[in-house]
């Protein structure tokens, strides 16, 4: 079980947990929402808890419930730019349907 940065998403987290001044990396997780049934969390880590499980690309440490992980594993977290427009990109291997706007999946 894994989850991946890309090059230029580890640089980027890197960056931002630098101008942030703290912070121990990147916690990702799923919730029941949208149109599709699930959504990606994604916020800074301040601490690790006692149940996430840790994963570290690049130099980036990614911080993972259990109960998410099921959904995420084999995921590679990517940053693009296209145009005016950034962001992160999942590319999740689990997705079974995505809704139009982009902001849920099914798996």
């Amino acid at each position: 079980m894994a989850i991946t940065l890309t090059e230029s998403a580890a640089r980027h987290i890197a960056r931002s947990l630098e101008k942030r001044g703290a912070g121990v990396g990147l916690r990702l997780g799923v919730k029941t929402t949208g149109c599709s049934g699930m959504a990606y969390k994604i916020e800074f880590a301040d601490s690790v808890g006692d149940t996430d499980l840790q994963f570290e690309t690049n130099g980036v440490r990614v911080l993972v419930d259990p109960e998410s992980l099921s959904y995420l594993d084999g995921t590679e977290l990517d940053f693009v730019r296209e145009g005016l427009n950034e962001g992160f990109r999942f590319n999740n291997p689990n997705v079974k349907a995505a809704c139009g706007c982009g902001e849920s999946f099914t798996v």
